[in-house]
């Protein structure tokens, strides 16, 4: 039988914990018994999460964009906190579906800050600790996105194949390190990604859910429960997910007339 870890020995640093998969992940942890770090840009949701679960969940609101933002928050950790040894870097979404020609640039430098940037950020101030300590585990928040071209999905599908090459170096410098990566890439998952992508358009947001079954945000935080609960000498480097319903597109093919 598979000995898997106490989650009580775990403390869980995760970004973009005010929605969706972050929020999720916080209560998958700390439900569990484990201490979590739940960080985000809306203070009120950070303090609704943190009354909901109580102690054992700290509240860091800053901006992952914010390199000295990040450094600061790990510097102010309290001391029951201060022994990371899971990372979620969550913290990311899509801006707009426009093709490249007339995407808003706008949106581009965003995408490639929140989900490049801030990600880099969480994992560089996060990781010595974790290496010093000799035990640990990076969770990336990658997508079906960083393998599969879809129209609209330009800088977005390129951020999240940054992830997924990122991962993969990761697991290539930490050879010889207690320290785990994981690459999460989920599909077709109904959270606010929608509603974030189309700036607040309700109608827009609900058309990809309609008529399917997609996965949820609990369905995406069982998932990173389960990898960072294996015992320590396995490692996943890679767990992709879609909706039953969802599958791969045929090759687009222009014809004249």
């Amino acid at each position: 039988m598979v000995q898997m870890l106490d989650p009580k020995t775990l403390t869980v640093l995760i970004t973009g914990a005010t929605a969706g998969f972050g929020a999720a992940t916080a209560r998958r942890f700390a439900n569990a018994g484990a201490r979590v770090i739940a960080t985000g840009r809306r203070a009120e949701r950070l303090a609704a999460l943190k009354k909901e679960l109580g102690e054992r969940c700290h509240t860091a609101n800053y901006d992952v964009t914010d390199r000295a933002a990040s450094e600061k928050m790990l510097k102010a950790l309290p001391p029951a906190f201060q022994k990371i040894n899971v990372v979620v870097a969550n913290a990311g979404g899509a801006f707009g579906l426009e093709p490249a020609h007339q995407a808003n640039l706008d949106d581009w430098d965003q995408m490639i800050a929140l989900n490049i940037n801030g990600l880099l950020y969480t994992v560089r101030t996060t990781l010595p600790g974790m290496v010093e300590r000799d035990e640990g585990h990076v969770v990336l928040l990658g997508s079906v996105a960083g393998d599969y071209p879809y129209p609209g999905g330009n800088v977005y599908g390129g951020v999240k194949a940054f992830v997924k090459q990122f991962a993969l170096n990761l697991r290539a410098d930490l050879l010889g390190a207690n320290v785990r990566v994981t690459n999460i890439e989920p599909g077709l998952a109904e959270t606010e990604f929608s509603l974030v992508r189309f700036k607040g358009d309700v109608e827009k947001a609900a058309a990809p859910y309609k008529g399917v079954t997609p996965m949820s945000a609990d369905d995406i935080a069982e998932q990173i429960f389960w990898v960072c609960t294996l015992p320590r000498h396995v490692n996943i480097n890679r767990v992709q997910s879609m909706a039953t319903m969802q599958a791969f597109s045929p090759f687009a093919i222009k014809r004249k007339t």
